[in-house]
């Protein structure tokens, strides 16, 4: 129910943030998302660790991925808040596509261990 919410939460700050819509609600919700979205994609490439381990490796994860997303923008003088979160959310979708194929992978029947 926790990660229902947690992911309800983000999902309204992405939306809030990309309709443009004036909320108060709506810094706080798009920098849980900013945090969140990576963190959860990261923690799920990270099996090997133990909880606690994770969780602090996917939250320093997090962050990195929000300076470096914010550092190639400015660079690049095309810094918004919609092209942050679409490149947050790019990098958190393919990293959770990439999680995803590996494990579809390793339950393949066929496949021959190395």
């Amino acid at each position: 129910m926790l990660a229902g919410a947690a992911t309800a939460v983000g999902g309204l700050g992405a939306l809030l943030a990309f309709t443009g819509q004036d909320s108060p609600l709506r810094g706080p919700f798009v920098l849980f998302f900013l945090l969140a979205a990576p963190a959860a994609a990261i923690a799920a490439a990270l099996t090997g660790l133990d909880p606690l381990g994770r969780a602090v490796a996917s939250l320093a994860g997090a962050v990195a991925v929000d300076m470096l997303v914010a550092q190639v923008l400015l660079a690049t003088h095309q810094w918004s808040v919609r092209g942050g979160l679409v490149a947050v959310s790019a990098f958190s979708a393919l990293v959770l596509l990439l999680v995803a194929v590996r494990r579809w992978r390793g339950r393949s029947p066929g496949r021959q261990g190395w």
